[in-house]
């Protein structure tokens, strides 16, 4: 079965104007297009392009053919309230402005948490919930423009190094920086690296005056020395710009800043803190709206629980590098829910499960055991698992993405 879909993209105001139009070859609305969600999520679920008396979007035709869409490993696979359910998402991202700090919980960290919510009778759609489903919610991202992303925390040594030399700007341009000091001493006098971390976002999100202190200070040193060519002062002046005041534009401070080219992508597991800066790219996540927020946000911030979350521990940026099989791409991480591939010229792929097949550029026949599609640039397809396997006809300069499960 192939079944082609569409969506409208979701107009969140850090969106970017143009990104996901230019990358489709869509007319703009002219408002912000933050996102456009290609699967079954009941927030925002795929439009059916050719609508039936059956279904209008895809989550109606799954939750009326399970088996057909899902294939037979449906009924073993995780569902939602008893229904059935598309284990991943995908997503055209586009960024005109920072996302705000966040981090997904584990499976386990999301069942307990939804279950306790729940027993604490909040709400769904309260904004005091943390957490709206069962699932957790790793996520990838590859990026189809230059993309700039903050993510995981960076050696302590490298963080207090940092905040060494937003001191002596501070210094020479006679700022207080005594705030500063203190959550200097807070990581360097740490027992541990992941101690001196907890202990020091605890102290950024804990609000009260020295938090706002610190922010205060860290932004006027920043904004003293705009000709001074140092990153860290240049990510200071940016998220002061759009959340003024906000404990993220010093927590930034803590992690890797990463500049990505066409064609990387990053792999963001339970527990690591990022934030998207600018850039479109693709986004491929599991099916859930569990986020829990450190920062650079209006929204709630559960502080106790984000602590509790997140995984403190420091590593390298956290690429992904690919595997090739033959001609193609194939971005897969550490989870069963979902990996990406990325189709440029003729090839074969093996799918254990329902995909989405998006066109970003050029055009495309997509062949399968029962049936076969045209795509071209800006169209989107939802393939069911007896397709498989699923043979590329790609012309000169195209490029596809494949969103299917991992297992």
């Amino acid at each position: 079965m192939f079944v082609r879909i569409d969506n409208v993209p979701r107009d969140y105001a850090w969106g970017s104007t143009n990104g996901i139009a230019d990358l489709l070859g869509r007319p703009a609305s002219g408002a912000p297009e933050a996102e456009l969600w290609l699967g079954a999520h009941p927030g925002s679920p795929s439009l059916l392009v050719h609508p039936t008396s059956e279904a209008g979007t895809l989550a109606e035709l799954i939750a009326r053919r399970p088996a057909e869409t899902l294939g037979e490993r449906w009924r073993q696979s995780q569902s939602y309230q008893g229904a059935p359910r598309l284990g991943f998402l995908l997503k055209v991202l586009s960024a005109a402005a920072p996302l705000s700090i966040q981090a997904h919980p584990s499976q386990e960290q999301a069942r307990a948490g939804f279950e306790r919510e729940n027993e604490l009778g909040i709400p769904l759609d309260s904004p005091e919930r943390n957490y709206k489903d069962p699932f957790h919610k790793p996520e990838l991202i590859y990026a189809v423009t230059p993309f700039d992303a903050l993510c995981g925390f960076r050696d302590v040594a490298a963080s207090v190094a940092v905040l060494d030399r937003l001191i002596s700007v501070g210094r020479s341009a006679g700022i207080p920086h005594d705030e500063i000091d203190v959550l200097r001493g807070i990581l360097a006098g740490g027992a541990d690296d992941e101690s001196a971390l907890r202990a020091a976002v605890g102290l950024l999100l804990g609000g009260g005056e020295a938090a706002e202190e610190i922010v205060q200070q860290a932004t006027t040193i920043a904004r003293s020395a705009e000709g001074v060519q140092i990153a860290e002062l240049g990510i200071v002046r940016l998220l002061a710009d759009a959340y003024p005041g906000d404990p993220g534009v010093v927590l930034a401070l803590l992690l890797h800043r990463v500049a990505l080219v066409p064609g990387q992508a990053l792999y963001l597991p339970a527990g690591n803190v990022h934030a998207y800066l600018s850039g479109t790219g693709i986004e491929l996540m599991a099916a859930s709206d569990n986020v829990l927020r450190g920062g650079l946000t209006r929204k709630h911030i559960d502080v106790p629980e984000l602590l509790r979350v997140l995984d403190f521990m420091p590593l390298p940026a956290p690429l992904l590098t690919p595997s090739h099989e033959g001609a193609i791409e194939v971005f897969a991480p550490d989870v069963p829910d979902f990996r990406l591939v990325h189709v440029s010229s003729d090839a074969e792929l093996r799918l254990n499960g329902p995909a989405i097949v998006l066109c970003a550029a050029g055009a495309a026949s997509v062949t399968g055991a029962n049936g076969a599609i045209e795509v071209a640039r800006g169209d989107a397809v939802f393939v069911s698992p007896d397709e498989r396997p699923l043979r590329f006809s790609v012309a000169a300069g195209s490029s596809l993405f494949v969103a299917t499960d991992n297992r």
